[in-house]
């Protein structure tokens, strides 16, 4: 179908797939094509917004080079469960709190500070099961990995690990609340309660008598005479709890699942571990494990397929960007070894994919990301080289806003811890 010049495309029409539906969640990437090929833009009622779905819109949108495109949704996004974070702001006050805190995940203190911290995490966890000859990756390791490696890197106490994946866990259902299911509102404003509760008088004890840790990092870091107040702190650690998280865990979920279901593929990789990160940009750009992210238009934006105005949400369907065919070749196709993705620069602001976004929103824990992904991936295949899916399991995904495998039960020989 077709709509006019200049006139989006409403969700209600029989032809369209609703991102809603339980079809959608099913199987979304076949909705995606319909979307890209015939209704680009479609002003989508049930959540108020405008739903874009070529990679050039979306790179456009990210990319703002025109200050289009804000972050002011965020505010009743993500605010009542974080409070206000580093991803609302613009301009010199988004600059020098970015300044602030991307020091600790790249460079230096990414390498000597935190990689022993994600090391012993995943070899901690793998040592739990490597002897038993069977395991969920979900349960098991994925799901657990980042959520303790973010916890020792702002040392927190690991007793309370099963907190963290709760409130995380939570704060994930509200972001992807779509419907506004008031159950799902109402338990992640309360987690905003909880983890202010629990962190305000841990940044403060660390204020007074700071450590080796990203929390006392924090604390401490000053950019031209500005340092962050306690509320900034506790919201760029629910934040970094939340994004870092969930993220990674259907990261490595999906890394997993792809070569575990493309087994020539996962001997390349056992054999030659540099392309690991082939094998994660790939994921991230056929698998990503956030399928949307929104921004609100700062005036009217002509996009393909019309006109969204000022003030608008814009929902950018990056699960279907990144298998746009006018982008890439065979885009349904799990390749590490295609030539129109680069991995040099998958895990930059230079990515030519879009799972980590782009401009000046970039994500801030790409590179923290990538080492937990080449350190997991690293030791499960030196603990389990002949790691392979049980018998007649086929991996499946799951989610709408966020989206990964909820369980990969593997077998391999078993080794002694």
């Amino acid at each position: 179908m077709s709509a006019a010049p200049h006139e989006p495309v409403a969700s209600q029409s029989p032809s369209l797939p609703d991102i809603l539906s339980p079809a959608f969640a099913a199987d979304p990437y076949g909705a995606y094509r319909i979307m890209r090929e015939s209704a680009p833009l479609i002003r989508h009622e049930a959540t108020n917004s405008y739903i874009v779905s070529r990679y050039e819109d979306v790179e456009r949108v990210f990319k703002d080079r025109a200050g289009e495109f804000t972050t002011d949704n965020y505010d009743w996004q993500i605010e009542p469960v974080h409070g206000r974070t580093i991803l609302q702001l613009s301009g010199r006050e988004h600059a020098v709190r970015r300044a602030l805190v991307a020091p600790a995940f790249r460079g230096t203190d990414l390498q000597e500070k935190f990689l022993p911290v994600v090391e012993r995490n995943a070899r901690e966890l793998i040592d739990a099961f490597r002897h038993t000859g069977e395991a969920d990756l979900v349960g098991a390791f994925a799901t657990r990995f980042p959520v303790l490696v973010i916890a020792d890197m702002l040392g927190l106490d690991r007793a309370d690990h099963e907190r963290f994946h709760g409130w995380y866990t939570t704060v994930i259902a509200f972001l992807g609340n779509l419907t506004g299911d008031p159950e799902v509102a109402a338990a992640g404003e309360r987690t905003r309660r909880e983890f202010a509760e629990y962190m305000i008088p841990v940044i403060r004890r660390r204020r007074n008598a700071p450590g080796d840790d990203l929390l006392s990092t924090l604390c401490a870091a000053e950019v031209d005479g500005v340092r962050m107040s306690d509320e900034d702190i506790k919201a760029f650690c629910s934040l970094l709890l939340a994004a870092g998280g969930e993220t990674t865990d259907k990261a490595i979920a999906s890394v997993f699942a792809n070569l575990l279901t493309h087994p020539e593929q996962l001997a390349a990789v056992r054999e030659d571990r540099t392309l690991i990160d082939r094998a994660f940009a790939e994921t991230l750009r056929h698998t990503p494990p956030v399928h949307m992210i929104m921004r609100q238009t700062a005036r009217e934006v002509e996009l393909s397929g019309g006109t969204v105005p000022a003030g608008a949400t814009v929902t950018c369907l990056i699960g279907s960007a990144n298998r746009d065919e006018s982008r890439y070749e065979a885009p349904d196709r799990f390749d590490i070894f295609r030539s129109d993705l680069t991995s040099t620069t998958a895990f930059s602001a230079a990515a030519d994919h879009l799972a980590f976004a782009l401009g000046r929103h970039f994500c801030v824990g790409a590179l923290l990301a990538r080492t937990e992904v080449e350190t997991g991936v690293n030791q499960l295949l030196d603990a389990m080289p002949d790691l392979r899916l049980a018998d007649g399991f086929t991996p499946t995904e799951h989610g709408v806003f966020t989206r990964g495998p909820r369980s990969l039960p593997v077998r391999f020989t078993p080794v002694a811890a």
